[in-house]
């Protein structure tokens, strides 16, 4: 089971505290998909959830204070400021809480944001970014799209195809490969605020086996 307090390795970056982020500009807002409660905690459902606490992990922060209907969390990475949030609103609803973080910050949804969820058409262990598109099925997208009224937001999807029991937990056989993309979700973020979109989607859209 990916571990709680974890520091992964490949985002070291100095804590910000709340006071040095609020209200500045050049914030990005980073919300991870899922559903609150303790028996969602660890499906593949949450795995949007559980990328935001490893990102957190790295940054020293937890995410716990309570506004706009989520959980967040502020701080630096690199030199961006960053707003990580989980929707308490339950996933079909997610837009309800996004929306009103973008509001509440000022943001735009399409140079702003960056939206992590599990994606059923993608192999487990497997990262794609997209800049835009439609939710594909999934419901806490479809909601976003529905609340912001526009597709135009940076997406980050984590594979958990052949798993079809979304709201059960992980098997043991799955932790390592869940562990490993949730560090590669963490990377990702890192590269997007540091390096740009492009160079992020270039190094980790790539299939198995391509250089």
């Amino acid at each position: 089971m990916p571990k709680e307090g974890r520091v992964s390795s490949p985002v070291q970056i100095a804590e910000a505290g709340e006071s040095q982020v609020e209200n500045e500009d050049d914030i990005n807002l980073i919300v991870g998909l899922g559903n609150p409660g303790i028996e969602y905690q660890f499906t593949p459902h949450n795995l949007g959830f559980l990328a935001v606490d490893r990102i957190a992990d790295a940054l020293k922060v937890r995410v716990e204070r309570r506004q706009c209907k989520a959980l967040t969390a502020q701080a630096r990475l690199g030199t961006k400021r960053v707003v990580l949030a989980k929707p308490e609103t339950f996933m079909n609803v997610s837009g309800i809480a996004v929306r009103e973080l973008l509001e509440k910050y000022g943001l735009c949804s399409e140079t702003d944001l960056i939206v992590i969820y599990d994606e059923l058409d993608l192999p487990l262990g497997t990262i794609r970014i997209r800049e835009r598109g439609s939710s594909a099925g999934h419901n806490g997208v479809k909601s976003i799209i529905g609340a912001l009224g526009t597709q135009e937001f940076l997406r980050i999807r984590l594979g958990i195809a052949p798993e079809k029991r979304i709201l059960k937990p992980f098997r043991k056989t799955q932790l390592k490969r869940v562990d490993e993309v949730l560090d590669k979700a963490a990377e990702a973020v890192h590269v997007i605020l540091t390096e740009g979109r492009a160079a992020a989607m270039n190094r980790f859209n790539r299939k198995a086996g391509e250089d």
